[in-house]
């Protein structure tokens, strides 16, 4: 049960969002009914609904609220969409997708956090995320093509396989840069095999790395 401090700290985050260009109602709804503190680490659920990036294991973050908001209010998702995540994490920004898409299909090159991420999605019952313990730069290629595709770590450059499989008219959302400095987000939409980049601004995010991890 949550508790009525925990109330407050959660429409005080969301009049934050509000404030800070999320005007998205569905995206807005969303954030308000997922329970942030379930994707937390136990000794930092305090901080759960303050707008800040946290720490989970494998040295990864869980997002700062307003950069999940802001990706997702960017994505522009519909109900009739197929979406592809890379970088499960803590499962956090998935699950907030599996509300407003039709199914999320999510990679993770950490096998310990990917597992933890379908144990945390069978616990909460969700139907309609697939995860897979891979290389995220590779993508999914029998799954593809998909709708809007989500990249949660930086890049140095938009990676060609990710760009191939997302469908006509769709849009990618991916941070490019170094990972020692502030990365910038971009959009990529492809249109009739064409692609256009615009930038969103800037971010920071852990980097987006080959291979995949077997711990």
């Amino acid at each position: 049960m949550i508790k009525k401090s925990e109330v407050k700290k959660k429409i005080n985050l969301i009049l934050e969002l509000q404030k800070n260009g999320i005007e998205n109602i569905e995206v807005l709804k969303v954030l308000e009914k997922v329970d942030r503190q379930i994707f937390v680490e136990e000794n930092l659920r305090q901080k759960a609904y303050d707008n800040i990036a946290l720490p989970i294991d494998c040295g990864q973050t869980i997002s700062q609220p307003l950069v999940v908001a802001l990706m997702t209010q960017f994505l522009d998702i519909r109900k009739d969409m197929r979406v592809l995540e890379i970088g499960t994490g803590s499962g956090y920004q998935t699950f907030i997708l599996s509300k407003l898409a039709r199914f999320v299909y999510t990679i993770e090159r950490h096998k310990f956090l990917s597992l933890n991420a379908y144990n945390l999605f069978k616990k909460l019952m969700v139907t309609n995320i697939f995860c897979k313990h891979d290389d995220g730069g590779l993508g999914w290629k029998d799954q593809a093509p998909f709708d809007r595709i989500i990249v949660t770590a930086s890049a140095p450059e938009i990676p060609s396989k990710l760009v191939e499989q997302l469908s006509i008219n769709g849009k990618m959302i991916i941070p490019i840069g170094d990972q020692h400095n502030d990365q910038v987000l971009k959009k990529i939409s492809k249109n009739k095999e064409k692609l256009s980049i615009s930038d969103l601004g800037t971010v920071r995010f852990v980097p987006l790395l080959e291979g995949k991890e077997n711990k």
